[in-house]
């Protein structure tokens, strides 16, 4: 009754709420995704988007036709993998930096998931210099991880900007004391934070240390201090902030895959692969 393709274009939009940018991940025009939707909303019998100059919301038919679409496309695509997908069988061992499981990798396992249902994947979360540790002693497969650029390894996945973050009402006075919240060591970004403060002649003080990114998010809200995070994982709640508060810059991130290269190659490099594809 319902096309896969009409669903997963709508599914986009659903996720999205615009066509342009529903287009542009879809690798589609955008009269194609409004044609798709007309014809869903033809064969469901039901408007499922209300869209006007400003903005894209779903009806309550089509906050339900969401969830069904998730469904059936997740039937769709794991029978697909049954009867024509990989025959890539085996375990894969695979370690991503805390911060880094917040952007597009959890949809990108699921779909990695459907796509090979006989590789057994064992997912480590944790700080990117413990992963690679790990992964030098041959305790995981691949990991994707944060490097600063002069000691990257491995295959670059995205090179972004880090920014100091904070709450919108942070207050913070130009050769004032920089109140830090951070990973403990060893941690790019602790020892990119504390270098620049020290070469620009700032005095900074540790006021939280967390072990993972939901303790140091839980302390910026909490109004405990700023941290250093990469531009593209700041969350819709905090800001960057401003250069009137003086802080130094901090340089850039790598986002890098390193691999172990006595792991099983396929299943290495068919999630390298969809990772990249997705950066």
């Amino acid at each position: 009754m319902f096309d896969p393709v009409q669903l997963r274009t709508f599914l986009t939009l659903s996720e999205v709420l615009s066509f342009t940018h529903a287009a542009q991940r879809l690798g589609i025009s955008q009269p194609t995704v409004s044609q798709h939707v007309a014809r869903l909303e033809k064969a469901a019998n039901r408007r499922l988007v209300i869209r006007d100059t400003h903005e894209v919301t779903l009806t309550d038919n089509g906050r339900a036709m969401a969830g069904f679409a998730r469904t059936i496309l997740a039937a769709h695509d794991q029978a697909s993998a049954y009867f024509t997908g990989s025959a890539m069988a085996g375990r894969l061992r695979f370690g991503a930096a805390d911060d880094l499981a917040l952007t597009q990798l959890p949809r990108i396992l699921r779909e990695f998931r459907q796509l090979h249902p006989r590789i057994t994947m064992e997912l480590t979360i944790s700080q990117s210099q413990v992963l690679h540790r790990r992964l030098l002693a041959g305790h995981l497969d691949l990991v994707f991880i944060k490097q600063l650029p002069d000691e990257t390894s491995g295959r670059l996945v995205r090179r972004d900007r880090l920014a100091w973050v904070g709450l919108e009402s942070m207050e913070l006075a130009p050769g004032g004391i920089v109140p830090l919240i951070t990973y403990p060591n060893p941690s790019p970004s602790r020892n990119t934070a504390t270098g620049v403060l020290e070469r620009a002649g700032r005095t900074w003080r540790v006021t939280c240390t967390t072990r993972e990114i939901h303790g140091v998010l839980a302390a910026v809200r909490a109004g405990l201090g700023v941290t250093v995070m990469a531009q593209s994982l700041v969350p819709a709640d905090l800001v960057i902030m401003p250069a009137s508060c003086g802080l130094p810059e901090l340089g850039d991130i790598d986002m890098t895959l390193v691999d172990n290269p006595r792991a099983a190659r396929e299943p290495v490099e068919a999630l390298s692969s969809a990772i990249l594809g997705r950066h």
